[in-house]
């Protein structure tokens, strides 16, 4: 089996993926310091997976850590790299903070791209770096415009550090940019673990439900959008954890003509912050609390994907519905309710 290590693998979309790479044949590791993340997702692999999963619990921003992995797993094949700051409200408050961690973080792995000679790398980018663009849905060729946060940015920023590497050395990189992931595998034995209270919408959403959070702010209803709330390209992160294998598969069988490739991953339907709160009133029957609030800095207006590229090239295809979505939402959070002692830990509060 082909050793690939997943950063961020204790994370949310980091765990689903080494999910989906062990059903498709892959060794998986991991590394996370879980300053973000909850080691408790691990045992939610192993008993969907019935493989233990390895995990360093290393910060990537310190090279030597790194570079050990490296040194102990010299049959690593590819990376795919997951680990990042990723709020944008946060990085709007600390921004220097997100600079440093997620740009030292990637150029130390690259470094260990190089002296290991790795053959690929996966980056994890995002729909960010299109700002706020004139024409939606975005393509791949999409110009991206300035970045409405630091942590778009520094996504801006990784991927033209990747391009510059990936001209200067063997290896080839796939740039995966992907919209909003939400849901949570079908088991309900992983799923999002956000660190206090969340930034993301369903977090949001479904902890209200549950009785965590008071009500739900809709940051602003005077866009030029249909109901004045910002639009949104949700997908499962199911969907977006599959597509990872896929950019690993698809270096790997010698399919990319190019140094460095970049893929959209979204499910192509822009849906409003409004549209998405009736979506989980319809699929849980639970009236959500929610008020109108100011506009929140950094937000862009709408933003969804046009995935023709990925589906042509990665033979990728969604599979969930925002039904499907916000239905495995809320079974994860409930399920978090019931087990809130298990996944209790100095890195996770639930409160």
């Amino acid at each position: 089996m082909k050793k690939i290590l997943v950063t961020g693998g204790c994370g949310y979309i980091g765990s689903h993926t080494i999910v989906d790479l062990v059903e498709n044949g892959f060794e998986a590791i991991s590394v996370d310091n879980n300053s973000k993340s909850s080691p408790r997702i691990l045992e939610g692999i192993e008993k969907i997976t019935g493989k233990k999963i390895k995990n360093y619990k290393v910060d990537l921003c310190n090279f030597d850590d790194t570079f050990a992995i490296f040194q102990e797993n010299t049959d690593i094949v590819g990376i795919i790299h997951f680990a990042a700051f990723k709020s944008v409200s946060e990085s709007v408050e600390q921004p220097l903070m997100y600079f440093e961690n997620n740009l030292v973080s990637l150029i130390n792995l690259l470094k260990c791209v190089q002296e290991f000679n790795i053959p690929y790398f996966v980056f994890s980018s995002s729909c960010t770096v299109y700002g706020n663009p004139d024409v939606i849905p975005v393509t791949e060729q999409t110009p991206p415009k300035p970045a409405e946060s630091p942590y778009g940015y520094t996504k801006q920023m990784g991927e033209q550090i990747i391009n510059e590497f990936s001209k200067a050395n063997p290896s080839q990189s796939v740039l995966l940019r992907y919209f909003n992931p939400v849901g949570a595998h079908p088991s309900t034995l992983i799923g999002e673990l956000p660190i206090g209270k969340p930034a993301n919408l369903v977090p949001v959403i479904t902890q209200t439900a549950i009785g965590r959070l008071p009500q739900v702010t809709v940051y602003g209803d005077d866009y030029p959008t249909r109901d004045g709330s910002c639009i949104r390209d949700y997908i499962h992160v199911c969907d977006i954890a599959h597509a990872h294998t896929l950019a690993v598969q698809f270096l790997i069988n010698g399919r990319s003509s190019k140094r460095c490739e970049v893929f959209n991953l979204g499910s192509g339907n822009g849906v409003t912050v409004l549209e998405a709160i009736k979506a989980f009133e319809e699929v849980s029957g639970v009236a959500l609390n929610y008020t109108i609030g100011d506009r929140r800095p950094g937000d862009v207006v709408a933003i969804y994907a046009n995935n023709e590229y990925a589906r042509k090239m990665l033979s990728w295809a969604t599979k969930y519905t925002l039904a499907d979505m916000m239905a495995t939402a809320w079974k994860w959070e409930q399920r978090l309710k019931v087990d809130e002692k298990f996944f209790q830990s100095k890195s996770y509060d639930l409160n």
